[in-house]
């Protein structure tokens, strides 16, 4: 099993973590560095650990700070991310954030490389930007039912994270039913959003079984099938061996 989107940098135990993760079946993890310092961290992480890959870029969070991005991308990752626009939070400026996501476009287009997409509050503006990317696309911690249209239409990929798990996350469960078998992930977003399983604990790669399980409920399908199918999709979007 594979989760696709973790902040290992953010666990104080993350080879421990790994190891709970491979003892449950995970045993590949998409790491992401979220600007410079958080890069670094997680590529440490990664060349100490087998089945860790990188994924980095600068959050829309951390828009107005300066960070180079280009730099933090660096040439060793399977994707550029995570990137895009959060209206939700007002850690940055809208139009440093646009700026950034557009920069990001740019440089992931040059490079040949997926982007992995954060998007909260900002579904339109989120949605026109991408239109001009044409690469493939992961809409991370999918929680805008507004995109899903939107997704479709793209065959963007689109992952879920523990908060499908949440009993009143109809509208989530309803969009994971539409997601075609070829375009869905799942992810943890690690340490945040533990699945209700575990919810109120932090979370960490292991809980992707939780995530997993709840998806193939939803959708009708054997768990085992739907594991091996999200590896597939994950390996083909990201390149992995």
């Amino acid at each position: 099993m594979i989760d696709t989107h973790a902040h290992l940098d953010a666990l104080d135990d993350a080879p421990a973590a790994l190891d709970r993760a491979r003892r449950v079946g995970v045993d590949r993890v998409v790491a992401i560095g979220s600007g410079a310092a958080s890069a670094r961290a997680t590529r440490a992480i990664a060349a100490a650990e087998g089945g860790v890959w990188i994924a980095a870029g600068v959050h829309p969070h951390q828009a107005a700070d300066g960070e180079d991005a280009r730099a933090v991308v660096g040439g060793d990752v399977v994707a550029v991310g995570e990137i895009g626009l959060d209206f939700f939070r007002d850690y940055a400026p809208h139009e440093d954030q646009r700026r950034v996501f557009e920069e990001q476009l740019e440089l992931a287009a040059e490079l040949g490389k997926p982007v992995i997409v954060h998007c909260r509050a900002a579904e339109a503006e989120t949605a026109a930007m991408l239109d001009r990317f044409a690469g493939p696309v992961v809409l991370h911690c999918f929680s805008s039912p507004e995109l899903l249209p939107v997704a479709l239409e793209r065959d963007y990929y689109v992952s879920f994270a523990g908060n499908v798990t949440y009993p009143k996350a109809d509208e989530l469960r309803t969009a994971a039913r539409a997601v075609p078998a070829d375009r869905i992930l799942a992810e943890t977003d690690c340490p945040y959003l533990a699945p209700q399983p575990v919810r109120g604990a932090r979370n960490e790669p292991a809980h992707v079984v939780h995530t997993l399980a709840a998806l193939a409920a939803t959708r009708g399908d054997d768990p085992a099938e739907l594991a091996e199918r999200i590896g597939a999709n994950a390996a083909r979007v990201f390149a992995l061996p």
